[in-house]
């Protein structure tokens, strides 16, 4: 991952345990969660706006198909 090996994603891990607190890791983690769901959605609003004015109907505005009964 991200080019690097289990020792040094420890050590990073490690480092930020004891720059932060483990009490304030979890908040943390929640922020970032927030903020990434956040900005995909910002992204997809955007795609969806700009496929609309090209003309294209935005994947959110497709009938679906119907179900198939088994």
């Amino acid at each position: 991952m991200f080019g690097m090996g289990p020792w040094e994603l420890l050590l990073v891990f490690l480092a930020v345990l004891l720059l932060f607190g483990a009490k304030r890791l979890p908040e943390i983690a929640k922020g970032l969660g927030k903020g990434i769901r956040e900005f995909k959605s910002a992204v997809k609003d955007t795609t969806d706006e700009i496929k609309g004015a090209v003309g294209t109907e935005p994947d959110s505005m497709k009938p679906k198909p119907p179900d198939k009964d088994k």
